[in-house]
């Protein structure tokens, strides 16, 4: 005669199945926002997220990067920064620069231009992100925020 399942692991089965929905939830809500801050960056700039991710990167980086460092910070190949560096340059944005003393890297920064256009889309961006998370107060987002980065500690733990 079998035995029924103890509480316990009624329990834990439930755990798992409600897990496995937050964890559906967390990345439907992602590329939902994601979407729709992709719309409003296209419409609003012609620009594109991965465009605007790269100069927030370097944003936060005086002295410019390696493209090796960008690609690592954006946890992309070097081949899908290259080419969007690329047309970067083209728009005035970035500059490529060698690498005194090691020929095969090249150091990326932004340029004035690149500056004063980033500020602006930064701007509007947070603006954008703020009305479209206005429903979680200041409070539950410093609690997502601590869970989300546990969980992300923990999964990266070797």
């Amino acid at each position: 005669m079998a035995q029924a399942p103890s509480t316990r692991l009624a329990e834990n089965a439930e755990t798992r199945k409600t897990r496995l929905r937050l964890w559906l939830n967390i990345l439907r809500t992602t590329r939902s926002v994601e979407n729709a801050l992709r719309e409003e960056m296209r419409v609003s700039y012609d620009q594109t997220l991965p465009r605007f991710e790269i100069l927030a990167v370097l944003e936060r980086s005086e002295s410019g990067l390696r493209m090796s460092a960008l690609s690592e910070k954006l946890m992309v190949s070097n081949g899908n920064v290259t080419g969007i560096v690329e047309r970067l340059v083209q728009d005035g944005l970035v500059e490529r620069m060698a690498v005194p003393g090691d020929k095969r890297a090249t150091l990326v920064r932004l340029t004035h231009k690149g500056e004063a256009v980033f500020a602006e889309m930064a701007d509007v961006h947070e603006r954008w992100v703020n009305e479209l998370l206005h429903t979680v107060s200041e409070q539950e987002a410093g609690r997502l925020i601590e869970s989300l980065t546990e969980i992300r500690k923990r999964s990266t733990a070797p």
